[in-house]
């Protein structure tokens, strides 16, 4: 195990399990006093990347998932013993842990299968791996978490034989496929029935009263984002996810930092907003606004054929919405691609939090697993091939 001080966090080592450097972006190049580098924007006085590049992440607990074109990387930061006994991480000593990073090859379905790649078709399949390397990323932060102990015998925090040169080739303990297909299929599950099944329920009483499937659609869709935006307002009051949404925001600047072709460093990234045009958070937004246009031709059928519909259209929705967050991310420096993707945006507000210099030195730390590997701003049409990401 190699140990370096973090970025930003002079006193907290760094437990890496695989080789992390440190290069910036390709033409990176050292900010300016009091300004920018030279693919930034300046809006509503925060700094925003004017262009886009093929990375994309998550929020774990305690860390940051970073992913690119044939690589991801995780990178948590363990709590140390004190505040294992303690039972609670405070923010005064929240960045004492080591950060533990580990990175995995990338293998895209995409890239294997060309009829994979059409429009709309590559937003599902897309989606559809980014749930399993998610879920993947947060097994791996919520072991970090537990007392040595506790820890699988064949984790990387948790070496069998708890030599430094163990925690540098043992394998991270696999999520059991039947498993996370399980979780991801209840994930889905439980959003098609919050989202598309209960709101088409409900507007179903009034069927009768109504007399017109515009009004009904119409209806339906503002219930369906109505209650899209109540759950997003109730995460964001819950205290245990405020650390979770703090990761988020600095994944997101970050991502900004790399696509502005700046260095990596805390303060840089610091520097720049906490929202992206690829985050998820716009992407079910857009997902709900979709929906809308995607179930009005369908007009006002029998209960059960709008059911069926609500469930089998959600495909169709989630490619269709991924095309235009696609769109919008390689297109932000465009005035009306913003005023578009501004309502989604300001949702992120909900969704992440001003992070310290702390959490994104963790952030970084991912991000550069990553760029130790592969230099997705080097790579040509070829090697992007298949690669369709969400920050």
């Amino acid at each position: 195990m190699s140990a370096r001080p973090a970025a930003g966090s002079p006193s907290a080592p760094v437990a890496t399990h695989a080789a992390v450097a440190s290069p910036p972006a390709a033409g990176a190049q050292a900010p300016a006093e009091g300004g920018g580098g030279p693919s930034t924007l300046l809006i509503d006085g925060e700094l925003e990347a004017a262009r886009d590049a093929p990375v994309g992440g998550q929020a774990v607990l305690e860390g940051v998932m970073m992913r690119g074109v044939s690589h991801w990387a995780v990178a948590v930061r363990k709590p140390t013993a004190e505040q294992l006994a303690e039972g609670e991480r405070s923010p005064e000593d929240a960045a004492l842990g080591e950060i533990e990073v580990k990175s995995f090859p990338l293998e895209s379905a995409l890239r294997r299968h060309r009829a994979l790649r059409a429009p709309i078709i590559r937003g599902i399949v897309a989606l559809g791996g980014s749930l399993a390397i998610g879920f993947r990323a947060l097994e791996f932060s919520a072991n970090a978490q537990l007392p040595p102990e506790e820890r699988a015998p064949d984790s990387p925090a948790n070496p069998a034989d708890g030599t430094a040169a163990a925690a540098e080739d043992a394998e991270p303990q696999e999520i059991p496929k039947a498993l996370w297909i399980g979780t991801i299929v209840l994930a889905l599950a439980f959003a098609i029935v919050l989202f598309f099944l209960i709101p088409v329920g409900l507007t179903s009483l009034i069927k009768g009263q109504l007399g017109s499937s515009v009004l009904f659609w119409l209806i339906e869709g503002v219930l369906r984002t109505a209650i899209f935006l109540g759950y997003l307002w109730l995460l964001s009051r819950m205290r245990d996810l405020r650390r979770v949404f703090e990761y988020h925001g600095a994944e997101h600047k970050t991502i900004s930092c790399f696509e502005a072709g700046l260095p990596l460093t805390p303060v840089n990234a610091q520097r720049f907003s906490r929202l992206h045009p690829r985050c998820g958070t716009s992407f079910l937004l857009i997902v709900m606004v979709v929906a809308i246009f995607v179930f009005a031709p369908i007009g006002l059928p029998a209960w059960y054929w709008l059911l069926l519909t609500r469930i089998l259209g959600v495909p169709l929705i989630a490619g269709i919405s991924f095309e235009i967050i696609k769109f919008a991310g390689k297109n932000r420096n465009r005035r009306w691609v913003q005023a578009l993707m501004w309502p989604g945006l300001k949702l992120q507000l909900l969704t992440t939090r001003e992070p310290d210099l702390d959490q994104l030195a963790v952030a970084i730390a991912s991000l550069e697993a990553v760029l130790a590997l592969e230099k997705p701003g080097e790579m040509n049409a070829e090697d992007l091939v298949g690669v369709e990401l969400v920050a």
